[in-house]
């Protein structure tokens, strides 16, 4: 079987801080490559606002003391959350914290719940994707140069500085998302990786292949853009009839190995499980020690 990166898609709503700081320990120290919360302010998808939910930039630098090896990340930051200059620097500090492990991951947000009830507006899906792409230019322009000046429509830094620099030279920078028309050009553009959730090896082909094209249009080579994709975890300790479905991990061992490997097939270099609580830990540790090293 063809080597992939394997990652942990930890969302951080239902689950205490003791547990989930549990599962990131547990995962590091099995091997993953890869440790991600998710940004949301509500639960997702949403139900009646009312389950617990933790801040995603503060999970990170607590991820960063949690684990050792691992890199770690957000699938993906909501770009109108958090004014993109300030990000740049959140996450810098954290990239010292991990020791250079920081992957960002960025997008231009969904969850209307969230935006309404934070007092955000919610713009129609063009402004919030020119956000996204105006700030990618500045979190790329403060993660890699001395001093930074830009002026979009929606934001602006003038001559800012990100001292002290990231531990990591290039710190990497993730855009999320399948839209064909935006996100994935803004990908192709300006992005090393592209990640995309819960679809299916065939929908995801597709999209690395849109992907591609734009690539071809920009003038860059695909090969530079890594590819990733999160899929639910639905392998069971107790029930063991649950059958794959497109966009999840279920079933036997092998037939996680052999969904993995379509994805890899596909084009993906880092595929993700993604927890929904409560953490099944007997099916996660099988997941760990029969469907792992068929990829190492």
């Amino acid at each position: 079987m063809a080597k992939v990166e394997l990652g942990v898609h930890t969302g951080q709503q239902d689950i205490s801080l003791e547990e989930l700081r549990r599962l990131w320990r547990h995962c590091d120290e099995s091997g993953f490559d890869w440790i991600s919360v998710w940004d949301h302010l509500y639960e997702a998808p949403n139900r009646d606002n009312a389950g617990p939910t933790y801040e995603a930039l503060t999970l990170m630098a607590a991820m960063a003391y949690e684990t050792k090896r691992a890199r770690l990340g957000c699938l993906v930051f909501c770009m109108n959350y958090r004014n993109p200059a300030l990000l740049a620097k959140s996450l810098t500090t954290i990239d010292h914290l991990s020791g250079g492990r920081v992957t960002v991951g960025l997008g231009a947000g969904w969850h209307v719940q969230e935006y309404a009830a934070y007092g955000y507006d919610f713009p129609p899906v063009k402004e919030r994707l020119d956000r996204l792409s105006e700030g990618v230019r500045i979190i790329r322009g403060m993660l890699t140069q001395e001093h930074y000046s830009f002026e979009g429509k929606y934001y602006k830094v003038a001559n800012v500085a990100n001292n002290p620099r990231p531990v990591q030279a290039r710190m990497p920078i993730i855009i999320g998302g399948g839209g064909e028309q935006r996100t994935l050009q803004i990908a192709a553009r300006r992005a090393d990786g592209w990640n995309v959730p819960y679809i299916g090896s065939d929908v995801f082909a597709h999209k690395s292949k849109v992907l591609d094209q734009w690539c071809e249009k920009l003038g860059r080579d695909p090969a530079t853009i890594e590819r990733s994709v999160n899929l639910h975890f639905l392998m069971s300790s107790k029930d063991k009839s649950r059958q794959p479905i497109p966009g999840a991990v279920a079933g036997t061992p092998q037939q996680a190995i052999d969904t993995i490997g379509e994805y890899v097939k596909a084009g993906a270099a880092r595929v993700n499980i993604a927890f929904r609580p409560p953490v099944d830990w007997d099916a996660l540790q099988q997941y760990i020690t029969e469907v792992m090293p068929a990829f190492r």
